[in-house]
């Protein structure tokens, strides 16, 4: 079984959330215009002033996917039990 990687969208300032939830928009669009089989997205508020988006996905198809859409920042996944 492959890992999992979270690619990561730092936003700051006061419209990161909004910014983030509105990235994840533009990311469920390119998966569903790649047709990739992505485990998770989603948006996050890290503070009043950070938010990020992310998208969860295999190791195996990373490379092509960070070149194409540049995030940030990256780390390994755990799913929460």
């Amino acid at each position: 079984m492959n890992r999992k990687l979270k690619l990561i969208w730092d936003f700051r300032g006061p419209a990161a959330s909004k910014t983030a939830t509105h990235h994840v928009i533009h990311l469920k669009e390119y998966i569903a215009l790649e047709k990739l089989g992505i485990i998770d997205t989603g948006a996050e508020d890290l503070t009043e002033m950070h938010s990020i988006a992310y998208m969860v996905i295999d190791e195996s198809i990373m490379k092509p996917i960070r070149d194409a859409l540049k995030p940030h920042r990256g780390q390994v996944y755990s799913e929460k039990k």
